[in-house]
């Protein structure tokens, strides 16, 4: 079988430790901080803290920004492992949100007509942060295993839509500020002790369920309906993420394993290149589940039911 690299832009949101075990490569995207200069996108806090980072990001949120890795950054890598003989799998973040597939796309047709039988897969992973980064993880430990290339990008296709988001984020304004939802819809989700409940949807993005009040209730709603959604919780390694919501995280650590039998719950920080478009107050867990529905249909009507009281 021939040998063939996994790669992923970086906003997959893995730290290096985690990618030098799993043999992954990560493409750094790019991040123009408030004074106008400019730095590669790296998983990691480089001369900054967590803290720091997004106190400093709530007081400038529009001097922070970011952008994908380019077609030449692309097809740089591509040239590089395609000329050693492997084959490639890339994975990227959302095209919903992004413009870094289309990037690839464009770096894959220049490559081929450099080496015509080189084979790339480049897959759309209609997520991003923490749950494109499971996805990746699951893509390497495939490979790691002696899965082939069309075996594990057959699986990423098919299964790439039953990657959920389960959680929180308590500021909505933000995100209104980066263009990503109303400011109506911001204003309801932030008054006191409102928690929007939000899921990865059909489309690649995220979509408020519905809104619960007060921590205590959100725990709760946020366990039953991973029951209702997760499939093969024992087999499963959960990861929650969160940016700046650290004692939230490990109170919700705590309720999932007091909850579900499952391989493991880890706890992570949220980097600088998605926590710019996300803002302070994201707690989520990020799991494998059913395949999530066209207009969220079945997930509404579930949370609904937990809310009423109807879920089983």
């Amino acid at each position: 079988m021939k040998e063939f690299e996994i790669l992923a832009d970086c906003s997959c949101d893995l730290e290096q430790n985690v990618c030098a075990e799993l043999k992954l490569t990560l493409i750094p995207g790019h991040i123009r901080l408030p004074d106008g200069s400019e730095i590669a996108a790296h998983p990691g806090w480089e001369n900054t803290t967590a803290t720091e980072f997004y106190s400093a990001l709530k007081k400038e949120p529009n001097s922070y920004t970011t952008a994908p890795p380019n077609v030449y950054e692309f097809e740089a890598v591509f040239e590089e492992i395609v000329s050693g003989g492997k084959d490639v799998l890339l994975m990227t973040i959302s095209s919903g949100i992004s413009g870094a597939y289309n990037f690839a796309l464009q770096a894959k047709n220049n490559i081929l007509n450099k080496y015509p039988d080189a084979n790339i897969y480049i897959i759309d992973s209609m997520r991003f942060g923490p749950g494109f980064g499971l996805m990746v993880m699951h893509a390497a430990e495939m490979r790691n295993s002696g899965r082939g290339l069309d075996e594990i990008a057959a699986y990423l296709e098919e299964n790439k839509n039953r990657y959920h988001q389960a959680g929180w984020l308590d500021d909505l304004s933000f995100v209104a500020k980066k263009g990503r939802i109303t400011h109506a819809k911001a204003f309801f989700g932030t008054l006191a002790g409102v928690k929007p409940i939000g899921e990865f949807d059909y489309n690649g993005l995220t979509t408020v369920l519905g809104k619960v009040k007060g921590a205590k209730m959100a725990y709760s709603v946020l366990l039953d309906y991973i029951e209702q959604t997760i499939v093969s919780p024992e087999e499963q390694t959960i990861v929650i993420a969160h940016t700046s919501r650290l004692k939230e995280a490990e109170e919700y650590k705590r309720l999932i394993t007091e909850r579900f039998k499952v391989k493991d719950v880890l706890i992570k920080d949220v980097f600088p290149f998605c926590g710019i478009n996300i803002g302070p107050g994201l707690m989520a867990a990020y799991y494998v589940g059913k395949p999530i529905s066209k207009d969220l249909l079945e997930e509404r009507n579930t949370f609904e039911q937990i809310i009423s009281g109807g879920a089983k």
